[in-house]
């Protein structure tokens, strides 16, 4: 618990570094973009997780999330907005196998978003591609299924929901089959520097095999500037629902590569 409450004072502490120090005019419009995970911007993330004291081994996994979200003006009316979520994981004696390193299954989303709305959201479906280089990165199945969004963003907050559910329709038939939910709500507030906290909890639930696993992430964010490029930074603990199985504690930070129109 002591790490952990050093990093909510790390946390802090960026934050008001972040308002004593404004970022580029845009910088209130840029956050409050990358708030909305449908929004008409492109973005590049690479997030960094890190969970230790895994399991009776004290194993640690490092999962990097290449995250590149893309929109396409569909039509009049629509927007089509595409996300990656690719993992790179190493990990060490976490089932107690030694040391592992490759690719994660991707999971790819669309989402039909209206250019125009009252209630942001968005609805499209959900693809699990079987990219993992090790078996136990991975499920070895094709899957499809569902995902949406919704999320109110007013005076400079931001709330809502993401939710998909996949299920397996192909693959490795030595394999399990995939029945899952994922679920992220989330919370977040900027100020007008664009520096902000965001609070989100990504919940599975695992149907086929009856079991749950979360986390709850609290992090700090900040918009800045490496040289013309605008970035967003992140950085928070990372708190584990379901104890030893997920590890005692971790860290979670972001790099966001930003570009506006």
């Amino acid at each position: 618990m002591k790490k952990t409450y050093a990093l909510l004072l790390g946390l802090f502490c960026l934050i008001g570094y972040a308002q004593d120090k404004p970022a580029a005019d845009n910088a209130a419009e840029v956050a409050k973009k990358l708030a909305n995970p449908v929004s008409s911007m492109i973005s590049v993330p690479f997030q960094f997780n890190l969970d230790v004291s895994i399991g009776s081994a004290n194993g640690y996994r490092m999962t990097t999330n290449f995250q590149p979200v893309v929109p396409v003006s569909f039509n009049e009316k629509l927007n089509l907005i595409t996300r990656v979520v690719l993992p790179i994981m190493a990990e060490e004696d976490v089932m107690l196998t030694g040391k592992h390193f490759g690719l994660g299954d991707a999971v790819i989303s669309g989402f039909f978003s209206p250019k125009e709305s009252k209630v942001t959201w968005g609805i499209g479906p959900a693809l699990l591609v079987p990219t993992a280089t090790e078996s136990i990165f991975g499920t070895g199945k094709f899957g499809v299924g569902p995902t949406a969004v919704a999320l109110v963003q007013k005076n400079g907050f931001t709330y809502g929901a993401l939710v998909n559910q996949i299920w397996s329709v192909a693959g490795n038939s030595d394999r399990g089959d995939v029945n899952q939910m994922f679920l992220q709500p989330f919370f977040a507030y900027n100020w007008p520097t664009g520096a902000g906290i965001t609070l989100n909890m990504e919940m599975i639930q695992n149907w086929k095999y009856d079991r749950f696993t979360g986390y709850f992430n609290p992090v700090g964010t900040m918009v800045g500037k490496f040289g013309k490029q605008t970035v967003s930074f992140a950085i928070g603990p990372r708190i584990p629902l379901n104890g030893q199985t997920l590890g005692d504690w971790g860290v979670r930070s972001a790099i966001t590569f930003v570009f506006p129109k």
